[in-house]
């Protein structure tokens, strides 16, 4: 094969003995296994059963939260936690997508500093192509080969749109929702459902003023609108100095033993849950493009003239496109 050249996956042995590849530790073998998963190329559904014994290790954290909140610096101190702890640690930074190339455009490998250089930690942005949840199905994928590659813990970091962010709940294991004093986050964490999600509450930039009142407004935002979440932890952490950060990183341990009861099958079925239900999600958006702007217009002068319902306006739409 040529320097340079990519390889060519065809066969079920070839992709086995790529995967085995990864788990042994070569890089360029596990950015190459992403790759084609994110492309969903031919050689992915040989891929993903050459990872399946190999799944289940890994603990998921999914990290949310609106900007401004210092999420991958908080990420990059988190890796730099449990590199301390010894653990190997993968990382997905979901950045908005392009709008020409499609691409991640805030490449936040640049600023996740803690991961140059170690072989211990493997981190890959992600686009989120447009999906307002924040994730897209590929980032599910890159988790299994995170996860099948052998590393202890995968970081899952959101592009933080704040209320649209809640796909994260049906991907990781454990969700840690970051804010900030000055951010108003107390009314927006109400507001946009992110208090039900979260596992652990973070109140990042802990050395701002306001820190200390965000961190109470929280806990008490917890203790009345969320049902069952009084003994949520709520933790305050400034990334740029780690304090805090061996605390958070404990009760995402805790929270991953607390899981342990229900074994991988359980968290892994979850996964399969949200590609199921975003798969068709888009066979139905693709269904309507197929329709046309005629079909479209018909049905909503029907809707407008009181003559159907939206509701069954989507059903005719449906069922002409099945």
């Amino acid at each position: 094969m040529t320097t340079g050249a990519r390889e060519r996956i065809e066969t079920e042995p070839q992709a086995a003995a790529l995967i085995e590849r990864m788990r042994a530790g070569e890089r360029r073998a596990t950015a190459l296994v992403i790759t084609e998963l994110e492309r969903l190329s031919p050689a992915a559904p040989l891929l993903l059963r050459a990872m399946q014994p190999h799944l289940g290790h890994a603990l998921v954290v999914g990290f949310t939260g609106p900007p401004g909140a210092g999420k991958s610096t908080l990420v990059n101190a988190v890796i730099a936690e449990l590199r301390r702890q010894d653990k190997t640690v993968g990382v997905i930074a979901v950045d908005p997508s392009s709008p020409v190339s499609g691409g991640a455009i805030l490449g936040d490998r640049i600023r996740m500093t803690a991961a140059l250089d170690d072989d211990g930690v493997f981190v890959r942005s992600l686009a989120s192509r447009g999906y307002l949840g924040g994730l897209s199905p590929a980032a599910v994928r890159i988790i299994d080969a995170l996860d099948a590659a052998g590393r202890d813990v995968i970081l899952l970091e959101t592009v933080g749109t704040g209320q649209n962010e809640i796909d994260v709940a049906e991907v990781a294991d454990v969700r840690v929702v970051i804010s900030a004093p000055g951010l108003g986050d107390d009314i927006q964490a109400m507001k946009s459902g992110l208090l039900e999600i979260a596992d652990i509450m973070v109140v990042n930039k802990g050395d701002r003023p306001g820190a200390d009142q965000t961190l109470h407004q929280l806990m008490g935002a917890l203790s009345i609108r969320a049902v069952r979440r009084e003994k949520l932890p709520v933790l305050k952490t400034t990334a740029t100095t780690s304090e805090g950060v061996p605390e958070l990183v404990e009760a995402m341990a805790a929270s991953g033993r607390e899981l342990d009861a229900a074994g991988p099958i359980a968290r892994r079925r979850r996964r399969a849950r949200y590609l199921i239900a975003r798969a068709a999600s888009d066979l139905v958006a693709e269904r309507v493009r197929a329709g046309g702007p005629a079909a479209l217009d018909t049905l909503a002068d029907q809707v407008l003239g009181g003559a159907i319902g939206p509701e069954e306006a989507a059903r005719r739409l449906l069922d002409r496109q099945a």
